[in-house]
């Protein structure tokens, strides 16, 4: 539920900063007579969002054993590369993200309605589809339905009233350094996601060592402990591992925390010459 909810808030901010800058753009330039085409776009999108999460529970649970852990072991990996391009992507564009956005605006404001609605709609359903993605892959160590979906739900919640705070300048949070802390509590988190992906396909039998463990803390880890389950939650840590499971969180999380908290260049400049009198 933890990792789940560190999800929703990730991607719930990401959208409501997103609609906020619109919103706030149509505002201050007295165009709030479109403000209906922004919200018809970001319905749309949010309609298709829920319902491709609902298309995948509903898909996934007529398939043999063999073809689930299959779609599963896929939907992991899907997951980690929108993760790993998400918070990537985020770090470089964390800061021009507004002036970007309300150029695209003015443009589509140039346009038309339809126009407007669709720049809500394409700003919106990526995220938005991502998030169901991400929601489905995390959701699937869980041992009910419920959890997951709770966490989902507070982390949008908790993100949707942020961006509200924000647009009206009641709190300020230094944006930068919120992506970059929890990019790396999701770069763990998609570590875990790897993980899990391996092991669907040792399940699946397309991949060996199934009952080859790395090692096995059970007796000083109890699975159904508290602690335990928080582990398992955030970076799908397991008692009992098996050795590919291991390898393979190993190989994505070191390189990958250590490419996204290593510090971005700064493009050097490049000194005018002087003319000489």
């Amino acid at each position: 539920m933890t990792a789940i909810f560190l999800i929703g808030l990730r991607e719930g901010l990401e959208i409501t900063l997103v609609v906020s800058i619109l919103v706030a753009f149509l505002v201050r330039t007295g165009r709030t007579a479109l403000l209906k085409y922004v919200w018809a776009g970001v319905a749309v999108a949010a309609a298709i969002a829920i319902g491709f999460a609902a298309l995948l529970q509903v898909g996934v649970a007529r398939l043999s054993f063999t073809q689930q852990e299959l779609f599963e072991a896929i939907a992991s990996f899907v997951a980690v590369a929108f993760v790993t391009w998400m918070i990537f992507w985020m770090r470089r564009m964390a800061r021009r993200l507004g002036a970007e956005l309300r150029g695209r605006m003015e443009e589509a404001i140039a346009l038309g309605p339809v126009a407007v609605a669709s720049v809500a709609f394409l700003a919106v359903i990526r995220e938005g589809l991502e998030t169901s993605i991400l929601f489905y892959a995390a959701a699937q160590g869980a041992a009910d339905s419920v959890r997951p979906l709770l966490g989902v739900s507070l982390g949008l919640a908790t993100a949707v009233a942020l961006g509200w705070l924000l647009y009206i300048s009641a709190v300020r949070i230094n944006l930068s350094r919120f992506f970059a802390w929890t990019g790396a509590l999701l770069v763990l988190v998609a570590a875990g996601i790897t993980k899990y992906g391996v092991h669907d396909l040792q399940e699946a039998g397309i991949l060996p060592g199934l009952n080859d463990l790395a090692f096995d803390i059970s007796g000083s880890l109890p699975p159904e402990t508290w602690y335990a389950e928080l582990l398992r939650g955030m970076v799908n840590f397991t008692p009992a591992p098996t050795v590919l499971e291991t390898v393979a969180w190993l190989a994505y999380g070191i390189p990958v925390l250590v490419l996204f908290l290593w510090p971005a260049r700064t493009p050097a400049v490049t000194p005018t010459p002087q003319n000489a009198s």
